[in-house]
């Protein structure tokens, strides 16, 4: 349960409302990661509908809130989630790259996502551009040994090269989908950030078309941080999609409504979430299950 919805509970179980109750519900949405934009969005919007609708109850408010949190994070929402509708490309497979800090969980949801689209039967090949670890070159794979796909890798070299080696791969192949890990980086290196960048370039130079998603790893236990991460790897790169982890933990889960309302227009859609350690474990996002999930029934 994620500890938002936990603290909600608590709330709605109450049995008027007052300003007392509306201080202690933007308090709960502090708390949980809503962030303040949209915390008082919510409460501003929930005052006028509970006017107009004559809601008097917590009850009353809690189906409000509901719908009113479905409705900011269907922004979030790609109708044509590429984890369930990958497009074909035509002699050319589709390139996915995946960015994000140290400690996110980029290669385990790479290895998931590969487990994904294989249980689709999807052809899948891997490119282990952290080329800065070692560690992560060889848990990436072991997470191709796991899955029986191919891991395109080099003992040494940059993260471009990899990126390049593994497009050509997947050309010759005939492969479906390309994923390319990188290496974890603070948001705030722009040396490091630059790289990415270079990453980014060379594939559109192996694969005019490539990459089809840019897609940034976040880990949902890091509150405000993660916009702050969602910010400044969009404006380097671009970011088409976000992968949010760790969510079957202590996260609170309102970062994403922090997410959906910073970006007013055209945000990178939310793909999946991470709900577990198994390979099924992650999911792809729809924004009214993701509601219910912080708003209790």
């Amino acid at each position: 349960m994620f500890g938002l919805r936990k603290t909600l509970s608590n709330l709605f179980n109450l049995q008027k409302v007052d300003e007392e109750w509306y201080e202690s519900l933007e308090e709960a949405l502090l708390l949980g990661d809503v962030g303040m934009s949209a915390t008082q969005s919510l409460i501003k919007q929930l005052r006028a509908e509970a006017k107009i609708q004559k809601a008097q109850t917590p009850e009353d408010l809690k189906s409000i809130l509901a719908s009113l949190t479905e409705k900011l994070l269907s922004k979030l929402e790609r109708p044509q989630n590429p984890l369930e509708f990958l497009p074909k490309e035509e002699n050319a497979p589709q390139i996915w790259l995946i960015v994000g800090v140290n400690g996110a969980g980029k290669t385990t949801s790479i290895g998931k996502i590969c487990h994904h689209f294989q249980k689709n039967g999807h052809q899948v090949l891997l490119g282990a551009g952290d080329t800065f670890r070692a560690a992560a070159r060889e848990q990436l794979i072991a997470w191709g040994e796991r899955n029986q796909v191919a891991v395109i890798a080099q003992q040494s070299g940059d993260a471009a090269a990899v990126a390049h080696d593994a497009v050509k791969a997947g050309q010759s192949r005939h492969q479906d989908i390309v994923i390319i890990d990188t290496a974890g980086r603070l948001s705030t290196q722009a040396h490091l950030m630059d790289e990415l960048k270079k990453v980014k370039r060379v594939i559109n130079k192996a694969q005019e078309t490539g990459p089809h998603e840019t897609i940034l790893v976040i880990d949902g236990n890091t509150g405000q941080n993660g916009l702050a991460q969602v910010k400044a790897f969009h404006e380097a790169l671009h970011l088409t999609g976000i992968v949010v982890t760790k969510l079957d933990g202590t996260a609170k889960g309102g970062i994403l409504c922090a997410i959906a309302q910073e970006f007013s227009e055209n945000p990178p859609s939310v793909l999946a979430v991470g709900l577990g350690e198994q390979m099924a474990d992650l999911k792809p996002f729809k924004a009214a299950e993701f509601a219910k999930s912080l708003i209790p029934n």
